[in-house]
């Protein structure tokens, strides 16, 4: 008789636990936007909620601590937005600093007092302007200062340096709206997938798709993840199942391998643990996140186990290491966005040794730039810094990053009452000018004469 051999993995018997309710964050008022986006994301002080409101969009930083009931109809709110907030990414070098994206195809970059927003404000540090109609996302590189990149559905990807207000690249090239966008480990190159069904890599600097390739025959929502070496991407067959892929990205034409998942209509949000190796799908509409296990050879990936709830989720962020509890071996911890309610769920390994884990916690991302703007722009490449999150370890002390945004009158798109009024108005002024440089002409001959 053949014995079964189960395969060996420190992380098959992880467990997630949701929050007790006085731990939750209730109150909350999400969008209700139906733009594809996962209205939520944290940073290791504060999470951001895309926000219900009326008189354009807005958003709302609320700090880790603040748990229970928030102030009904009564949150502070960063809403200069003149349309619905679709997207929003925190600076991973900078706690207090947030991008948003909206519907009047603009990008708002806030600064976060600290301790937290205390009244309502409608003043960015900066606003950018530059894509033609509305912005969908917002990613921050993950190495390099100051770098975002945002898409839109003018069918275009946009580089910016936050810190000088400036559009530094425009990569163009896609056919329809872009569903998604995710930087690779080391921020030299973005992933996409579009409503054209492809998944392209792109080499930003050079504002061209190095691969690109069909990735998904159904019709609905997809995503793409960087995998370390790999990239993922979600989306729908034919007949509506749910799907993954994962790609080479150096060679994206047939997909290393494939799973078929379900037939539930919810989009599936990914994301990827780089320290653990470990990818976690949740699905918009679903209660449960499904996690595999990646690895480099076939087939590429371990189904472990599923974390299974009634309530469904609208949206969800997964809080960086830094802000783990790892003396409880807690290996990540999500935010499960709902309606009215945030609620965090921790996902342990677990472990009778009260000493530190040193298998399960790898040196992590340090949330350290390695690279300037202007370096990442030139063509340089760097690995992120990494740093311990041993106990009784110091972590190096961050010199607080000065953000002075270079105001700008930029003008963002017109129509064409305002471009006639504008008309006019220069007719007007050339006309003052004219009339002044005949008055300069007589006074001259005057003088001349006399």
């Amino acid at each position: 008789m053949a014995t079964r051999v189960v395969r060996s993995s420190k992380y098959r018997h992880v467990f997630g636990q949701a929050a007790k309710n006085e731990e939750c964050y209730l109150n909350v008022n999400v969008t209700r936007s139906a733009w594809d986006s996962n209205y939520i994301r944290a940073n290791p002080k504060y999470f951001a909620v895309c926000w219900e409101a009326g008189g354009g969009g807005s958003l709302a930083v609320i700090s880790h601590e603040n748990q229970g009931k928030l102030a009904q109809g009564n949150v502070p709110l960063f809403a200069g937005h003149k349309g619905a907030v679709l997207d929003l990414d925190f600076n991973p070098f900078n706690d207090n600093l947030i991008a948003s994206v909206s519907e009047d195809a603009t990008i708002m970059i806030w600064g976060i007092p600290e301790g937290g927003l205390t009244k309502t404000t409608t003043e960015p540090l900066q606003t950018l302007h530059g894509h033609k109609r509305k912005v969908g996302t917002a990613n921050f590189n993950p190495i390099a200062s100051n770098i975002l990149a945002t898409t839109s559905t003018d069918f275009t990807v946009k580089i910016w340096d936050i810190e000088q207000g400036k559009n530094i690249r425009t990569v163009e090239g896609h056919a329809d709206i872009i569903n998604s966008l995710d930087w690779n480990y080391n921020g030299s190159q973005i992933a996409t997938t579009c409503k054209d069904k492809k998944v392209r890599v792109v080499d930003p600097r050079t504002e061209t798709a190095v691969q690109e390739a069909f990735s998904h025959a159904g019709n609905g929502g997809t995503r793409v993840c960087w995998m370390k070496d790999k990239v993922l991407t979600l989306g729908f067959t034919k007949t509506s199942e749910r799907e993954f892929k994962i790609f080479d990205p150096r060679k994206v034409g047939d997909p290393l391998t494939q799973l078929s998942i379900d037939t539930s209509a919810g989009i599936i949000m990914p994301f990827f643990d780089y320290d653990t190796n470990v990818l976690f799908l949740a699905g918009k509409g679903d209660g449960n996140i499904r996690y595999y296990e990646i690895v480099d050879e076939a087939p590429y990936f371990h189904y472990l186990t599923e974390y299974k709830s009634a309530t469904p989720q609208r949206g969800m962020a997964f809080v960086p290491k830094r802000a783990l509890n790892v003396s409880e071996c807690e290996i990540a911890r999500a935010l499960k966005l709902s309606p009215n309610k945030v609620e965090p769920i921790s996902f342990r390994v677990p472990r009778k040794s009260e000493l530190f884990a040193d298998d399960l916690f790898p040196d992590t991302y340090a949330g350290e730039p390695s690279l300037s703007a202007e370096e990442w722009d030139s063509g340089q490449n760097a690995e992120p810094k990494i740093t311990s999150l041993a106990p009784g370890h110091v972590v190096k002390e961050k010199s607080v990053q000065e953000f002075a945004p270079i105001v700008q009158k930029v003008e963002g798109p017109k129509n064409e009452k305002e471009l006639r009024e504008e008309y006019e108005k220069l007719k007007l002024r050339v006309a003052y000018l004219e009339a002044e440089i005949v008055k300069r002409d007589a006074k001259i001959k005057d003088l001349e004469a006399n």
